[in-house]
């Protein structure tokens, strides 16, 4: 076997998602040949602006903007087929007809409409509180996938064995939405006329991606791997039971592809230069204040997938060490920056407190008990999003950055100040930790 010689890269959310990881992916996509998508659903929103136009994604990678790459979605991801038709034809009405760029693993699990009937039925009478799903039946989906119940992409574009898993499972399902839940079933004939049709467009683009991914490495190749979500969504490790259905960071890309993490060179994580949540759950840094209500408005923090408002909050150090390192992340990147821009002051996380007790490593079981203990910041009253440099950043704004990496440990590579591809800031060399003794 070769070695990559570390020339692969990969891009993970190390907050509550929504982090800016598709402008990061489509910014680093330029120096790839192959950008890899490993885990999630629909329930992902990448967005990413060029010029004018703005793109959404959800399951697309979002290289597909990048001319000549090569778009994977892997065995990880549960592959709704109605929505990436959905995206691959806004792609060809915005003038880019790159289907024949996307691969799609014929081990990845469908998402089919009595997942989203499961999904929608199970919050609506959940008696221990919503997990605030996007109700794109990505949860239904992986316990399927866990129950050997699943059907892949490899059973979808096969006619006569879709057919009979289908029936199989609609009666399954039927009966569990309407005897549990007592919601309508799904009409299997309405099902396999829609998704057969789905299977004769995505019938081409179905392939072995593991071996897709090992041939393009020995050619030598260079891969970006994106997660989507953020790493405290993480099924094993995030905010149990308010997490995602999948593993989240870094380490999810070997079950997710199929190949190798120990062949990824560097391990970005993507962070806000403060914190957002969507959905329901334990949140210590959040704003619930005008505060807040300003952070969401400058950030235009609106969910891409389901328009949802954001909770909003400061930056949190604690969660942060926790992603970083369960995650094996080399480098952060900044997002946001410019969001700040308007603040007097700005506050960090940098421990929590629980009654009388101070903590500093991230609880297994957080809860609304833990506040945050507060490090207020100077605010640099000034634009950032003209800056195309570190030294062009306002003196406060430098300051600020050089925090984040001495308390996290890690060093930035990269800044964000826009929603414009042009607006990043790459760090040449990185800046990195200070000693901490000049704390």
């Amino acid at each position: 076997m070769g070695s990559s010689s570390g020339r692969h890269s990969c891009v993970v959310g190390l907050q509550w998602g929504d982090e800016g990881k598709g402008k990061v992916v489509d910014f680093l996509a330029a120096g790839a040949d192959v950008v890899v998508r490993y885990q999630g659903g629909a329930n992902a929103g990448h967005t990413v602006k060029v010029g004018a136009k703005e793109y959404v994604f959800h399951q697309i990678p979002s290289g597909i903007l990048q001319e000549g790459k090569a778009c994977v979605i892997g065995n990880g991801v549960v592959l709704s087929p109605r929505a990436l038709i959905e995206e691959l034809d806004q792609l060809v009405e915005s003038g880019l007809d790159r289907e024949r760029n996307v691969w799609i693993s014929e081990r990845a699990h469908v998402v089919l409409p009595y997942h989203q009937a499961l999904d929608a039925a199970r919050e609506r009478t959940e008696t221990g509180g919503k997990i605030g799903t996007t109700l794109r039946g990505i949860g239904p989906c992986y316990t399927d996938k866990s129950s050997r119940l699943g059907i892949r992409m490899v059973d979808f574009v096969d006619p006569d064995r879709f057919r009979r898993l289908l029936e199989r499972n609609v009666a399954i399902k039927n009966r569990e939405l309407e005897l549990f839940y007592g919601a309508p079933g799904v009409d299997l004939e309405a099902v396999w006329s829609e998704y057969s049709a789905y299977a004769d467009r995505l019938r081409p683009r179905v392939r072995d991606i593991t071996e897709f991914l090992y041939d393009a490495d020995d050619a030598g190749a260079t891969i970006l791997f994106e997660g989507a979500q953020g790493a405290l969504l993480d099924l094993d490790l995030g905010t149990y039971p308010y997490v995602t259905s999948s593993n989240t960071s870094f380490l999810g890309i070997g079950a997710g592809t199929g190949f190798s993490p120990r062949r990824v060179g560097t391990v970005y994580g993507i962070i806000k230069a403060y914190a957002t949540r969507v959905g329901e759950g334990p949140f210590p840094s959040e704003l619930e204040t005008a505060a807040g209500d300003r952070l969401r408005e400058a950030g235009g923090e609106f969910g891409a997938t389901t328009g949802r408002a954001r909770r909003c909050g400061w930056l949190d150090i604690v969660a942060l060490r926790h992603t970083i390192r369960d995650g094996d992340v080399d480098a952060l990147v900044i997002t946001k920056l410019d969001v700040l821009d308007s603040l007097e002051s700005i506050q960090v996380a940098v421990a929590y407190r629980r009654g009388a007790e101070a903590v500093e490593r991230f609880p297994t079981l957080l809860d609304d008990e833990y506040k945050p203990v507060l490090r207020a910041f100077p605010g640099w009253k000034a634009s950032t999003s003209a800056c195309r440099s570190f030294e062009e950043l306002p003196a406060a704004a430098r300051e600020y950055l050089q925090f984040i990496a001495t308390a996290t440990g890690r060093p930035i590579a990269m800044v964000s100040v826009g929603k414009e591809r042009s607006q990043t800031i790459p760090l040449d060399p990185w800046l990195v930790p200070r000693a901490k003794s000049g704390e």
